[in-house]
């Protein structure tokens, strides 16, 4: 088990909830921190603007209360508790929720987006909220005008989202779940237009990549754009004859366009997966598959990485994503390795995605020998895995 100093180089003050006991019968009970915030703000169908006044200070007061039955002095919250947030538990983060609450997901793109079709399939009576960019979906959830953001975070076949991985390091949410959405790639185009009569297609930098096969056969110009339901806006409203679309099938229905082909991308069994953030951690369970992701740096030295990879390895704890970024405060670091002179490396930090949840014992002793060999560690969520695709 690990100890307090331990779960602090984890990550925040927050992040205490990895100071999981061993399995017992005792039910497990956590303490989260209210920090504030503004509750309830109306979320805009429009994409949203990282503008929000500052959360106003609360202070309770605590007042002695005389007890009657053994005359003992308790202290009474003079607040009324339902104004605080509700924590969240393994139950808000199930890949098909049974509860009919709506849940504020903001996203990167347009409504209609696969990031939406995403938030639906996690949450299906969810309020979208639209942003502008993805750091934007991050400030949403931190500023109270979502309750949690989806954002893809890799792909089958186009591989890792780099800038996500950077966000999840520069913010501080947490990962409480995952969703995996197959690919359905759609031609669209506007009502009456057939394939032969496109000259362009419009539609994201990766969309485009997966259904190369498809339009070298039409032999059509393709132009980039940043969304590809914001493609689908733009024909619609333009009303583009000439232009195409790559995009979903619920895109089509929202801004009028038909389906001129479904299933046009190269690779048919094509996943990306997406993460679920939100301001505070669940409390990791062994009840069902969990996903544990971690970011840490380390120093140099003759197979440190190895020895790092073997922690887990010798306790059967199966990894699946490893990822290195550079580290941008710094980039490169200097040894001196040789009689030479210096020498120069690229310095990175390294995710490690692993199949464990932080309730289980191999886990916890795998990353409390971690912290011998690491000069940076925190975990960026540990949350159910979504086994139903």
């Amino acid at each position: 088990m690990m100890n307090l100093p331990s779960a602090m180089a984890l990550g925040d003050s927050s992040s205490l909830w990895c100071l999981v006991p061993k399995l017992t019968q005792s039910p497990v009970s956590l303490k989260l921190e209210f920090r504030g915030g503004i509750l309830g703000l109306p979320a805009s169908s429009m994409t949203c603007s990282i503008e929000a006044e500052k959360p106003p200070n609360r202070t309770t007061e605590l007042q002695p209360v005389n007890d009657q039955a053994d005359g003992s002095i308790v202290r009474k919250l003079n607040k009324d508790m339902a104004s605080f947030h509700k924590p969240l538990s393994v139950s808000n983060v199930s890949a098909y929720p049974n509860d009919d609450k709506k849940v504020r997901i903001s996203f990167k793109g347009l409504p209609g987006s696969y990031s939406e079709d995403a938030a639906l399939k996690a949450y299906p009576n969810c309020e979208s909220v639209p942003c502008n960019e993805f750091e934007d979906a991050f400030k949403a959830v931190e500023l109270w005008m979502a309750d949690k953001a989806v954002l893809p975070i890799e792909n089958s076949s186009g591989g890792s989202i780099h800038r996500n991985y950077d966000l999840l390091l520069r913010h501080r949410l947490h990962i409480v779940g995952e969703v995996q959405l197959a690919t359905n790639l759609c031609l669209l185009a506007l009502p009456g237009v057939r394939a032969e009569q496109l000259k362009r297609v419009l539609s994201h930098p990766q969309a485009l990549a997966l259904s190369d096969t498809v339009l070298n056969r039409l032999g059509v110009v393709r132009e980039n754009v940043d969304d590809t339901a914001g493609a689908a806006q733009y024909v619609a409203s333009s009303n583009l004859r000439d232009a195409g679309v790559v995009a979903g099938a619920r895109t089509a229905e929202l801004y009028g366009l038909n389906i001129l082909a479904e299933g046009i991308q190269d690779d048919l069994s094509n996943v990306t997966r997406y993460l679920v953030l939100t301001r505070e951690p669940i409390i990791p369970r062994t009840d069902r598959p969990y996903r544990t992701s971690i970011v840490f740096t380390l120093d140099e030295g003759a197979g440190v990485l190895f020895k790092v990879l073997a922690l887990f390895a010798l306790r059967e704890i199966n990894l699946t994503k490893i990822e290195s970024r550079p580290q941008r405060n710094r980039p490169l670091r200097v040894v001196d390795d040789s009689n030479m002179g210096t020498a120069k490396y690229f310095d990175y930090l390294f995710y490690i995605d692993f199949e464990a949840s932080m309730a289980e014992p191999r886990a916890q002793h795998a990353l409390g020998l971690l912290q011998e060999h690491a000069t940076f560690l925190r975990v960026l969520g540990c949350y159910p895995m979504d086994v139903a695709s």
